[in-house]
């Protein structure tokens, strides 16, 4: 996780205008256009740093340590992506610098991505004495905010390494104000896009500065009135920064597709009335996994062709491979491991054990949890679309497994293991993963990163116990032989400056995790030593959950999960207290929810949202669910599900945070192969990929430029390049994964399906089809009309159709019936069709009037 920005100003600036041949525009406002140009923060985001360049912030300065021996000035790099510019406007490009040794400098503005057009540069000379430098030019180029432009240093050129450092850097300019702009459209009528479950509560967000009581109407997908009622108001609602009110509309509880809900002109995007959605999306979820997997071929026959992709780094040019890495050069651990294999960790390339960690225990604890006290045939044998569903393993267990294997040759041969692997620079975006050409190197072993491998492979070991007596042996030997290691030492922590290539993932408290590992060796041995360590733990009995929640960086919780799941040997009124604390937090969240104006389990009271509030939301989630499981209280399930409403709708964005569910959801997550936006031949996020979601902090450039002000809950914007509000990451899918799986087996029976079965046959072309579909109306009642639904693959969309009215959002088309052929008696069979565009494969699945058919 956490990418830098990509594509560099090259040579082309070289040939750009410079300062003594301009001459300066009018006047413009003081518009400041450069974002931490003091580093007073800290931090050097949004700067990034090219190939043979590190960055780092020293006495509020950014340093950068130049490798020496490039042949060009642009051969070494640092720089901002995403600066506006105004054609015929005038900027002025200022800064303090100095150098270790003297050298000249070249300060540049211009474009970053390829052809890579100049607007102007000047060369300074830097001596080991701070100066301020200054130049003004006239922009020749149009960028909009978190565009193309992008202002940059080019240090290289030198036979010999040297330290530059920069501060004050300002550019200053042009006559538009920064920011101000809503690139999120929402409703004012805010609703689950997909779907409320029958027999479960159903609410809805009215945004409205009235004071009164709304009148509401529920209309079913003919737009005819099925429910009425007033709405609630409540007034401010300062995480959203809107005014809203309250809709209940619970007492309607009719199965349907298309409903609306509408006060006076406004209406919502449409929803379903049934557990069909939150049931496919248990899987959708999970299949993430397979996407993300590295080391293998992704199959067509388990994604479709647009999803399918050769195998990512193994020893095919122009990877250098995952099978023989070394440690970084500053490391010299004098051995090489081979770590192919593994989920990347979300857009980049990463593989990292303090999140791989966690993201393998909560799929593994999801199965082991529907084992103790749900139904785990939902996650039996064949039924996930992955390569091992036929051999007789769970398949949840298969899709877990292939992150575990990693972790075990993570681990180092005195039982530690490596913090993470990944490329040696940041790549960019788009990069394919078997186009990736970055060597790879292991960063240091550290405590954090062994004792999640210690946790991990001692639950693994009592799942597979009965499956593979063999594997969970050699786990458990792993897990034990890591946990002695950290023992052994327990301050070794990852460096937070180790940052390029990768994320950093640093964790400067490692109590939990000595917590957590010794709570899974205990469930799995029951041996006496793990137990002291269990119960003298001060995180022991719960100590550590709150409304806070867990996350990759605290993980006490998740021992105490196991504990209150797994039978062990523990005083009945200790594992008692666990299960009562979970219920405790859950009211906490409930009574919070209560007041909120879109019903979230998340506690922004100390840091607002933060990077990844949407797992926040999601593992809060799982804390409700668990005490609905502890106690049986309805409240806790419902609970859950207004969660899932938060996060596939009902917020103030009117957005569904997961990929491919309802009418308006993410589809450009931070990722270098989903990578549509930026290269159309690559597709968007598959369905059932979790985006980050609101962050307060602004911790990219896209959103620094786009969404400064923002409320709390509306600080996220769908864009490529917005990678800390939009990216991906396996901790977050598995948070989607668990509370999705959970929701579904909470849902009762799926909807009832109608008797119908549909035939497609498609003629295709190079850049287009023309299909032929059958329906038939296999049931015992006639049809009065009909309206079928399914989605096209790939880029393929319909152009023109016959025989019914034909309409396409996105990938989903629907076909309505016309006036003399809406009646279908039963046995009887309609025959439409349509010609269309683009690529992709057959439809996978077909609805009449919301219902799943038989595919001919």
């Amino acid at each position: 996780m956490r990418s830098q920005p990509l594509r560099l100003l090259a040579a082309t600036l070289l040939a750009a205008l410079t300062a003594t041949s301009l001459h300066a525009a009018a006047a413009a406002a003081d518009y400041e256009r450069v974002l931490n140009g003091t580093f007073d923060s800290g931090s050097p985001d949004p700067w990034w740093s090219g190939a043979g360049v590190t960055n780092r912030v020293t006495g509020g300065e950014l340093c950068a340590a130049v490798t020496g021996g490039t042949a060009n000035p642009w051969d070494a790099l640092i720089g901002q992506n995403g600066v506006p510019f105004e054609n015929g406007q005038s900027y002025t490009f200022s800064f303090d610098a100095h150098a270790t040794t003297a050298q000249p400098v070249t300060a540049a503005a211009g474009e970053s991505v390829s052809p890579y057009r100049g607007i102007a540069s000047q060369q300074f000379t830097l001596s080991p004495d701070k100066q301020r430098f200054s130049f003004t030019f006239t922009s020749t180029l149009d960028f909009p905010d978190a565009g193309n432009g992008q202002v940059a240093f080019q240090l290289g050129g030198q036979p010999s390494d040297n330290t530059i450092c920069v501060d004050n850097v300002s550019l200053v300019g042009g006559v538009k104000p920064p920011g101000g702009v809503n690139p999120n459209p929402a409703k004012k009528v805010q609703v689950d896009l997909v779907a409320y479950v029958p027999g479960l509560p159903k609410r809805a967000t009215l945004v409205s500065t009235a004071t009164t009581p709304q009148p509401w109407t529920l209309k079913n997908s003919a737009g005819t009135a099925v429910a009425t009622g007033q709405s609630t108001p409540k007034g401010a609602d300062a995480t959203s920064g809107d005014s809203v009110h309250l809709i209940d509309f619970s007492s309607f509880d009719t199965a349907g597709t298309g409903y609306t809900l509408s006060v006076g002109e406004d209406s919502s995007f449409p929803f379903d009335i049934s557990a069909d959605a939150i049931k496919r999306l248990r899987y959708d979820s999970l299949a993430f996994f397979y996407h993300q997997r590295s080391g293998t071929p992704i199959e067509a026959r388990y994604v479709g062709d647009e999803y399918a992709r050769p195998a990512g780094h193994v020893n095919v040019a122009p990877n250098q491979g995952d099978d023989n890495v070394p440690c970084r050069a500053d490391l010299a651990c004098g051995y090489t491991l081979d770590v192919r294999g593994g989920w990347y960790d979300a857009g980049d390339h990463g593989k990292y054990v303090v999140n791989g960690g966690i993201s393998a225990w909560q799929l593994l604890n999801s199965y082991e949890r529907a084992t103790r006290v749900g139904d785990a045939s939902a996650f039996r044998d064949g039924t996930l679309a992955i390569p091992e569903k036929s051999n007789g393993v769970p398949d949840l267990l298969d899709e877990a497994r292939w992150e575990v294997d990693f972790l075990l040759k993570m681990q180092a041969p005195d039982g530690m293991a490596h913090h993470k692997i990944h490329d040696a620079n940041w790549t960019a975006l788009p990069t394919r993963p078997e186009l990736d050409d970055q060597p790879r190197r292991l960063s240091a072993t550290s405590t954090a990163a062994t004792l999640n491998l210690a946790a991990v492979a001692a639950q693994a070991s009592r799942l597979w116990k009965g499956i593979d007596a063999t594997y969970s042996a050699t786990l458990l030997t792993a897990a034990r032989k890591a946990y002695a290691a950290a023992k052994a030492n327990p301050a070794k922590l990852a460096d937070p400056n180790d940052g390029t290539g990768g994320g950093a993932y640093s964790d400067d408290t490692v109590s939990d995790e000595f917590y957590w590992a010794a709570s899974e060796l205990f469930a799995t041995t029951g041996e006496s030593a793990y137990r002291t360590d269990v119960t003298a733990s001060p995180h022991y009995k719960a100590a550590s959950l709150s409304r806070a929640g867990f996350h990759w960086g605290g993980t006490a919780p998740l021992g105490d999960i196991t504990l209150a799941l797994a039978p062990n040997g523990l005083p009945a009124a200790d594992v008692t207290a666990i299960k009562a604390a979970f219920a405790t937090v859950a009211d906490q969240h409930l009574t919070a929810m209560a007041g909120m104006g879109y019903a979230a389990p998340y506690d922004n009271s100390t840091a607002g949202y933060v990077w990844g509030s949407n797992s926040s939301v999601l593992n809060n989630a799982q804390v409700l669910a668990l005490a609905h499981d502890f106690t049986g209280a309805a409240k806790y399930r419902e609970g859950v599900f207004e969660a899932l409403h938060y996060i596939l709708g009902r917020n103030p964005l009117s957005t569904s945070y997961v990929a491919g569910y309802g009418d308006q959801a993410m589809r450009n997550a931070h990722h270098r192969f989903w990578a549509n936006q930026n290269d159309p031949t690559l597709p968007i996020a598959p369905p059932g990929s979790l985006s980050g979601g609101p962050n307060s902090a602004l911790q990219d450039p896209v959103a620094q430029r786009l969404l400064v002000g923002c409320p709390q809950q509306k600080c996220w914007v769908d864009d490529i390049g917005a990678y800390s509000v939009n990216e991906v990451a396996v901790n977050w899918n598995s948070a989607l994964a668990w509370v999705s799986g959970w929701a579904a087996e909470k849902s009762g029976t799926s909807t009832p399906k109608p008797d119908c079965e549909v035939g497609f046959t498609a003629g295709r072309w190079p850049d287009g089809l023309s299909a032929q579909v059958k329906i038939t109306n296999t049931g015992k009642t006639a049809w009065t009309s009909w309206k079928l639904g399914f989605a096209l693959p790939g880029t393929q969309k319909v152009t023109a159709g016959w025989s019914a009215t034909w309409s396409q959002t996105g990938r989903d088309v629907t076909a309505a019936s016309m006036p003399w052929n809406g009646r279908v008696e039963p046995g009887k069979t309609v025959h439409i069709g349509f010609n269309g565009s683009g690529t992709g494969a057959d439809p996978a699945a077909f609805t009449i009037n919301g219902k799943a058919c038989k595919i001919a």
